[in-house]
């Protein structure tokens, strides 16, 4: 999935169904393989206890490709983008099953 990077850690994020779903954390700027997956845009804070604030929730075909020139850069950067939450999914059906989950669940500061 990735290339020269190691993941940092999991997130797990609750749809609007209940559905627990995992994602893999990187540092922004991450290489990624030609896969299609659904993914976070994040900003870390740090505390007593590390959290993340979900900036943004989409999916795509190629995640390699998705983040080179993104709809939505300016708000990730005016948000302080940090991080990338990924899940691999290549079937299309399933990205936007859980992409749609996800946005009944949350309100983010880049997607409306």
């Amino acid at each position: 999935m990735v290339n020269d990077m190691a993941q940092e850690e999991i997130v797990t994020v609750i749809g609007s169904s209940g559905q627990k779903y995992e994602f893999a954390v990187f540092r922004w700027g991450q290489a990624f393989n030609p896969v299609g997956g659904v993914y976070l845009v994040l900003r870390k804070r740090i505390g007593i206890i590390s959290t993340h604030d979900i900036l943004y929730i989409g999916q795509t075909g190629d995640l390699s490709e998705r983040f080179d020139d993104h709809h939505k850069q300016g708000c990730f950067d005016r948000n302080a983008r940090t991080h990338i939450g990924v899940r691999v999914e290549n079937l299309e059906a399933a990205r936007l099953a859980i992409e749609r989950d996800r946005l009944g669940n949350y309100k983010t500061a880049c997607n409306f």
